[in-house]
């Protein structure tokens, strides 16, 4: 090492011999009721858990609410000890909420479900020329057509942001802004693209979310880019090919003599009732491998102020709100056990979200080092699939299913080493719903500034520096 001269270069050595020490095992997520089979099948409610409306009373800010995820804002926001000094911040989160996706509705729908209080705004424009009508869509049903679609008629498109969804990621932004400029005096005051970025993922929902957030944030009505990569390759979503994970996420929901199998065999009953009452084939495997379908369906009804289905033919056979609770229950217990309970989990999660992890130890990597130009806040906007990967990773102490808004947030500090300031150490701070997430890795644990070097130490022997463990972890 004696021909090591640079600091920053020790640093790397120093870093690459811990990414190959670091203890990159799974570890338990803590016993609850929520991946307690016998207790989610014999509770009633759902934990105190929220799911029929984005409000959450301030003094209860903090508990779940699958409507609008609680988020970083000034009110709870847990500030860092005197002697840290923010320097980066990086965000993830779900989408707000929004009308379920068309393959999660019933064949036929008792009722329609307009969206006419908002437009999809699609249009193109040159950057040095004329302008464009700022045009949308506005969906109708053609009574010509003799080809009618399955579930809700109206003119929402199935999946959009409900004008709710956008009011909620309106204020998200504001409340980030709130704590990140007026409280942190981290982010401009303007939107600086060398300073702050936004990314979203090729499904449209994503973007408008971003929109309304940005908007929440700056005040601006002009132009704002959003970065998106390949659909092919996106990291984020993330959608690029991956067939060893896929493998063993296939894995974990169909090897027999398991929690997941346990569960599928225990609710076949209660399956059943809701086929009677939904119109669902017996036979349609996608809403009988999984309670993801029926989750997505009742949730989207209950967070928009719509009532629970009945039969199309005997509208005295509804879908009860005990019901619905219960599908909630097996939904939690569904992502508990497919992202921390299940040993493959970390595996399956880490080599497809590994390019995404990679890309987010380079910026903090690139932060400590003094190579990321102006940047102090990069902002994602991505799915339940994204955010329960990172969970995944991170082996939160309790997993939960990740509801609309869901957010993680990276907090990068420095501290001076002793009271002269001649040496700077950098820690990790981890949000999970606005406060510090709490690991089952005994290397992380509480993530309340984590020297740096672990938490790297620990994405790199999971992805390898710059991703290059990914390809062989996925199989390519």
């Amino acid at each position: 090492m004696s021909g090591i001269k640079s600091p920053l270069a020790l640093l790397a050595l120093l870093g690459a011999q811990q990414a190959l020490a670091a203890d990159v095992s799974w570890h338990a997520p803590n016993a609850t009721d929520i991946n307690n089979l016998d207790k989610v099948l014999n509770n009633n409610g759902v934990y105190g858990f929220i799911f029929d409306s984005s409000q959450t009373p301030d003094k209860e800010y903090g508990k779940y609410n699958w409507c609008n995820m609680p988020h970083v804002r000034p009110r709870e926001y847990p500030k860092a000890p005197k002697g840290y000094k923010l320097h980066y911040v990086e965000v993830i989160h779900r989408h707000h909420k929004r009308t379920p996706y068309q393959s999660n509705t019933f064949p036929q729908e008792s009722y329609p479900w307009d969206c006419d209080d908002e437009g999809l705004f699609y249009y193109a424009e040159p950057k040095h020329g004329r302008n464009s009508a700022k045009s949308y869509w506005k969906g109708y049903q053609n009574p010509i057509n003799p080809f009618q679609p399955s579930g809700f008629k109206g003119s929402c498109s199935f999946p959009q942001i409900s004008k709710e969804g956008l009011d909620d990621s309106w204020q998200h932004g504001r409340d980030l802004f709130a704590v990140y400029h007026k409280l942190l005096h981290l982010l401009p005051s303007r939107l600086d693209e060398s300073k702050v970025s936004f990314r979203v993922t090729n499904n449209m929902i994503t973007s408008q979310v971003a929109g309304m957030l940005i908007n929440g944030m700056y005040d601006i009505k002009g132009d704002a880019p959003l970065n998106v990569e390949s659909q092919q390759t996106d990291s984020l979503e993330p959608k690029y090919s991956c067939p060893k994970s896929s493998d063993l996420f296939s894995d974990a929901k169909n090897v027999p003599n398991t929690p997941w199998a346990d569960h599928l065999t225990r609710t076949k009953e209660f399956v059943a009732e809701l086929d009677a009452i939904s119109g669902v084939s017996p036979s349609d495997s996608g809403w009988h491998s999984s309670f993801d379908h029926y989750f997505d369906n009742l949730s989207a009804r209950l967070c928009h102020a719509k009532p629970l289905p009945c039969n199309i033919k005997d509208t005295s056979k509804c879908i009860t709100r005990a019901q619905a609770d219960k599908v909630f229950r097996l939904g939690q217990f569904e992502y508990s056990y497919l992202y921390r309970d299940s040993k493959s989990s970390l595996p399956a999660s880490t080599s497809s979200l590994g390019v995404w992890i990679a890309e987010l130890a380079q910026h903090l990597r690139d932060q400590v080092a003094g190579k990321d130009g102006k940047m102090v806040y990069r902002h994602n906007v991505a799915h339940d699939g994204s955010v329960s990967r990172l969970l995944s990773i991170l082996q939160l102490d309790v997993m939960v299913w990740p509801g609309m808004g869901s957010e993680v947030v990276f907090e990068l500090y420095s501290k001076k080493k002793d009271k002269w300031g001649r040496e700077t150490e950098y820690f990790v701070r981890v949000l999970f719903s606005g406060q510090v997430m709490r690991s089952s890795h005994p290397d992380l644990g509480l993530l309340d500034m984590v020297p740096v070097s672990t938490l790297l130490s620990y994405f790199d022997g999971l992805v390898g520096e710059k991703a290059r463990l990914v390809p062989g972890l996925c199989g390519i």
